[in-house]
């Protein structure tokens, strides 16, 4: 799930009031960034967690929103795409199913080859973010 503040500083507000309904939580995390895109307060969010339901707060406006309205987008228009994508998800998580860093390790490049890929997708169909 991702929630989209103003600004950074709503991030609080929003961790806090997970954290009243029992999410762990973490008021400055990290995206992974992407190759090339290396300005590390692009890639803050806050981020909590509860059983299976990840929540990830991003700012409006920054490189790890459009990232990963980008990337849902791309995944959207690619079925076979998303298929690949979900096959590698399961089988790292029934190769890794307890180290959640190993697994984002293993995970990240290839969420980068598919976000280098929707970089052109998005260039060829003119894709923007919505608002």
């Amino acid at each position: 799930v991702m929630v989209v503040v103003e600004d950074a500083g709503a991030t609080g507000g929003v961790c806090k009031a997970l954290a009243k309904h029992g999410y762990r939580v973490n008021p400055v995390a990290h995206d992974h960034a992407p190759p090339g895109r290396s300005d590390p307060e692009q890639w803050v969010k806050g981020y909590a967690s509860a059983d299976r339901v990840h929540v990830h707060i991003r700012v409006q406006g920054r490189g790890n929103h459009r990232y990963a309205l980008l990337f849902r987008d791309y995944l959207r228009a690619r079925p076979d795409m998303a298929t690949a994508y979900g096959e590698a998800k399961r089988r790292l998580g029934a190769v890794l199913p307890e180290d959640s860093g190993r697994y984002a390790d293993v995970k990240d490049p290839i969420c980068d080859l598919i976000y280098l890929a929707a970089e052109e997708w998005a260039t060829r169909t003119a894709w923007s973010p919505p608002d």
